[in-house]
């Protein structure tokens, strides 16, 4: 995923960035076969004039015409270039066969991939949603097929795993997505044959399929925990309200689908790898790293456990600061700093989250343009709203009070089995407390950000560094 403010090398000779696949500028005058990618095993077809020049926006008003995307909704997509080791949004005025001859420069930038991983790795053009398309307005959107196009983006990062959800989530949007290809009249019958046909797979994340607690345990209750599932999902299925006269219309079903999406706090996320220091339990488990993945969305971070499929921490800008670090010697990592309020045996403390990533400069840019948008959206709604009660005005006791201003009382992180829920406790972190002269780690006096770059509206200054508050937001991310 691509920070605004990152750029990417110049063009090059070098022979490393010659790709076998692209065409020698001889043929790209003339007309080129093009294929754009969908999720859902589909692509459009286009045949591009100049394609050694052609720009993203061009691009996107053939994919508009073919896919008949209605103009209020074209802001909803992006094209991408994906690889199974890096995925890039790109502006507007990117070229993507300029970018797909530095592909491999942009791979040793940012991956820690082998040459010989890199020298394999073709990237592909995806059409996909827009990381800054906030959620509200898709809300707005009526068009079956928009609709379409955004519940398969979704529905491939519910069963990938990418979007962790907790049994009831996932199993009502198995019962969801049956209901959104199959209709929902299946009797029992014709559900399992469908279920069996299409594999459990289609409906249910594929690491809960699986099982945990060895490769023994899992062969043995494989057919039995299958069987539960199916009939959870069944279960599911015969909730979807359903009328022999009135089925539900297709763009209900999408709309319950995307709407149960938009819970989780990061649906619609950039997301990133990086690895992050295990707790040590002993002196042969020092040095360790856990894969993560990264989500950033316009409304705060997230950082997911990639094998556990769970969220570590989630954060949103009000509750962090970041900064992002270079290597200082040959062998160190580029760093993406985390920094927010915990508590260590009843002290308040700062945090400090490690997240070693070749990313890191590509996330810090992005939270960055995250927060401009924020800003800026939010003195758009100020000023509408201009002459309203604000929230802070309210009284105390009302329900927009309970939020818990700028610099009010912290609250307590809890420590939770939802898989959404941050997971505090297991973090190595760094905590300490500034007195005004040195950092130091453990004290029992609070004071101002270790960072500079924080998440006010108005400027990133220490002094305005906010606590971490509870809020139903962030119970549940």
């Amino acid at each position: 995923m691509e920070g605004d403010d990152c750029s990417f090398p110049p063009d090059s000779a070098d022979d490393h960035s010659q790709r076998g696949s692209v065409a020698s500028s001889a043929t790209l005058s003339r007309a080129q076969d093009v294929l754009v990618y969908l999720f859902g095993d589909s692509a459009v077809h286009l045949t591009v004039e100049g394609l050694g020049s052609v720009t993203v926006t061009e691009l996107g008003r053939s994919v508009h015409e073919a896919l008949n995307v209605p103009e209020a909704a074209h802001d909803a997509f992006a094209f991408w270039l994906c690889s199974p080791l890096l995925e890039l949004q790109l502006k507007v005025r990117h070229q993507p066969y300029k970018l797909c001859r530095q592909w491999q420069d942009l791979l040793y930038r940012f991956t820690e991939a082998s040459g010989e991983d890199i020298s394999q790795d073709e990237p592909y053009l995806q059409y996909r949603r827009n990381v800054f398309y906030h959620k509200s307005k898709e809300l707005q959107i009526d068009d079956e097929g928009v609709l379409k196009l955004l519940y398969e983006e979704a529905r491939n990062n519910i069963l990938s795993g990418r979007y962790p959800c907790d049994p009831e989530h996932w199993m009502s949007l198995g019962a969801l997505s049956l209901a959104i290809e199959e209709g929902t009249g299946l009797d029992g019958q014709q559900f399992t044959a469908t279920v069996r046909e299409k594999k459990l797979t289609s409906y249910v994340p594929a690491h809960v399929t699986l099982g945990s607690g060895g490769l023994l345990s899992t062969l043995r209750g494989k057919s039995s925990r299958l069987a539960g599932l199916e009939q959870k999902l069944l279960e599911e299925y015969r909730k979807i309200p359903t009328s022999a006269a009135i089925p539900p219309e297709p763009t209900q079903l999408l709309h319950q689908y995307l709407n149960t999406c938009h819970t989780l706090p990061y649906y619609g996320c950039g997301f990133f790898f990086g690895e992050i220091d295990k707790q040590g339990q002993g002196i042969l488990q020092r040095g360790k790293r856990k894969a993560v993945n990264v989500g950033i969305c316009l409304e705060g971070v997230y950082v997911m456990d990639v094998k556990e499929k769970h969220v570590l921490l989630g954060l949103r800008f009000s509750q962090l600061s970041w900064d992002h670090s270079y290597p200082e010697e040959e062998g160190d990592s580029h760093i993406l700093w985390l920094e927010f309020d915990g508590e260590e045996d009843g002290t308040p403390v700062n945090k400090l989250l490690k997240i070693y990533s070749k990313q890191a400069e590509l996330m810090s840019g992005f939270i960055e343009f995250c927060l401009e948008l924020k800003s800026a959206s939010e003195g758009a709604a100020a000023v509408e709203m201009d002459g309203e009660v604000s929230v802070s005005q309210q009284p105390a006791g009302q329900e927009g009070s309970k939020g818990n201003g700028r610099g009010g009382r912290r609250g307590v992180l809890h420590r939770q089995s939802s898989v959404v829920c941050s997971r505090v406790h297991s973090l190595n972190t760094i905590s300490y407390v500034d007195n005004g002269k040195e950092i130091k780690r453990l004290k029992p006096k609070r004071a101002a950000s270790f960072f500079t770059r924080q998440t006010s509206a108005a400027t990133y200054s220490a002094a305005t560094y906010s606590a971490v508050q509870v809020t139903e937001s962030l119970e549940q991310g």
